[in-house]
């Protein structure tokens, strides 16, 4: 499988999960980004929702998140960010048919 059609099950996967972290305006702390790691941790694929009141582009944000909680990013689109643990990302990008 490629990383191409690993991020196309990865996003239908996340197609029926509703966000469940919040960055809001004050920013990536110690605290969220501990959530995000354990969230991740639990569900291997989150949805992060990045609000307007953050300084910064989203796309720019989901990376300081994926590189804080050493995740992947799997699609940034509006404010939204799914995200992905390391583990899943590469057993699918190596899987094969």
């Amino acid at each position: 499988m490629t990383e191409k059609d690993a991020r196309k099950e990865l996003m239908r996967r996340a197609n029926d999960l509703g966000p469940t972290v919040h960055v809001g305006k004050d920013g990536i702390d110690e605290g969220l980004l501990n959530e995000i790691t354990a969230q991740l941790k639990n569900a291997r694929l989150i949805k992060v929702k990045i609000l307007n009141t953050v300084d910064g582009d989203p796309k720019s944000i989901a990376e300081e998140l994926a590189s804080s909680t050493n995740s992947v990013i799997v699609d940034v689109r509006g404010g939204v960010a799914v995200l992905t643990d390391k583990r899943t990302w590469t057993s699918l990008s190596q899987k094969k048919f």
